[in-house]
């Protein structure tokens, strides 16, 4: 298998990491899940994290083909429509997409102008589709269960697996969100665990259990002898009693309702009003633990 090159790079404030996939034969790159900063406590907006890519780019005479997003994040906004101007590069997600623009538009009450067809990004990626990175093949792994549409990108011997396996000490994603499921996200870990052993596996947080620095590395041999969740979980039922007891304890994401509504749209930020200030939808109790 080809071993293409990743960068990665961790954005503290939300434990996200942001990833440059590039062919080294060519100088072609893409960037994967790209973060817009964002400040809660005063409504502010930033592009540090995702310039701070584009100058790694220009640093290495890389050219950005795509801007890949594997799951409309619940923690954090996607810079994705921000690097999409900067750079005319293509965007791209899974088709599933679809069904959480559907979901949440009806969560947010969103108008009818509001498209749920997906059309924010230029391509939406089916399971098994394949696409190119300088002479890099890429395939879409469809991974549901941390979300409905989250996919995995797979390039040669490393594999962008978002939230689907975290670190081996820290675990699996939570299902809670609405549209997550327990059950198909076991069924995507055994996707994923059936890549080759030594398949580098890049996940999309780290949570530093024991306040290790950041991780976010690993190999499908090591997440099938230590990821703590599944050692404790040797089948699809017990891995989603265990699942949900645990989701049951957590909070939501402190951005969840700031983020989903952005993420749907491709990364963009609600229209400017007439004031030339864009505002956020944020419904009451709608999401009741």
């Amino acid at each position: 298998m080809k071993s293409p090159t990743v960068d990665a790079f961790f954005e503290p404030r939300t434990c996200s990491v942001q990833y440059v996939l590039s062919d080294p034969s060519s100088g072609r790159c893409a960037l994967i899940d790209p973060v817009l900063d964002y400040d809660e406590t005063c409504g502010a907006t930033a592009t540090i994290s995702a310039d701070g890519l584009l100058a790694f780019a220009r640093e290495r005479g890389l050219t950005i083909d795509w801007i890949l997003d594997t799951h409309p994040h619940a923690d954090h906004f996607s810079a994705a429509g921000y690097l999409r101007e900067k750079t005319g590069a293509k965007t791209a997600i899974g088709e599933h997409v679809t069904k959480v623009q559907t979901l949440w538009k009806a969560i947010y009450n969103l108008p009818d102008t509001f498209r749920t067809d997906g059309s924010q990004w230029d391509r939406l990626f089916a399971d098994g589709e394949i696409f190119r990175v300088g002479n890099l093949d890429v395939s879409v792994l469809f991974s549901p269960g941390h979300t409905l549409a989250s996919i995995s990108y797979v390039a040669g011997d490393a594999a962008f697996i978002h939230d689907t396996l975290l670190m081996p000490d820290f675990g699996t994603a939570r299902c809670d969100f609405p549209g997550g499921d327990a059950q198909a996200l076991w069924g995507s870990i055994q996707r994923i665990l059936a890549l080759p052993d030594l398949t580098r596996l890049f996940c999309g947080h780290d949570y530093q259990p024991g306040g290790r620095p950041p991780a976010w590395e690993s190999t499908v041999a090591e997440q099938r002898a230590s990821n703590v969740h599944l050692t404790q979980a040797g089948d699809e039922a017990t891995f989603a009693a265990l699942r949900r007891a645990r989701d049951a304890t957590l909070p939501m994401p402190k951005l969840i309702l700031h983020a989903l509504q952005v993420n749907i749209a491709g990364g963009r930020l609600p229209a400017s009003e007439s004031n030339g200030t864009s505002y956020l939808r944020l419904p009451l109790n709608a999401l009741k633990r």
